[in-house]
């Protein structure tokens, strides 16, 4: 499994899992086919500038870096702001119009928030297909986009 693939199964995993040690990746990883040391995760945890955090359960966990969350929420609502045109629903599937040029970077910010209702996104170049999990959850994640707009 390439570098990339294997730290994007290392963060869906952290949002589903309690990760406490190295070795629980390595175990996680395992349960999900990808043969990997303590010394690959501990160069991915780096890479990835995991943190740790206090845990629900005593302790601590691994978790995403908070501020680089921060950072990507700010860009992503000023980009939007900046670029937004309309947005509507239907079923799953939300769809944004955006200025010339901004689909892309909407996309990937949008998958870089990792928001629990979105399935996948593509952006092309004035347009944003949001892919959700549920009717629900594309009916609600429209509405966030109508704050972020008006906020």
């Amino acid at each position: 499994m390439r570098k990339k693939e294997r730290q994007r199964l290392i963060k869906q995993l952290l949002v589903s899992n309690d990760i406490q040690r190295q070795e629980d990746f390595v175990s996680l990883l395992s349960e999900q086919g990808v043969k990997v040391t303590q010394a690959t995760v501990s160069r991915d945890i780096k890479d990835m500038q995991l943190v740790k955090v206090p845990s629900i359960t005593g302790g601590y966990r691994y978790s995403l870096p908070t501020q680089k969350n921060v950072d990507t929420e700010k860009k992503l609502i000023q980009t939007i702001r900046d670029s937004f045109v309309s947005v509507d629903s239907q079923d799953k599937f939300v769809f944004m119009k955006v200025l010339p040029g901004s689909g892309p970077v909407i996309s990937t910010l949008l998958y870089q928030m990792n928001y629990s209702e979105i399935f996948a996104t593509i952006g092309d170049d004035s347009t944003v297909f949001i892919v959700c999990k549920t009717d629900e959850d594309a009916a609600d994640f429209r509405g966030r986009i109508n704050s972020m707009v008006s906020s």
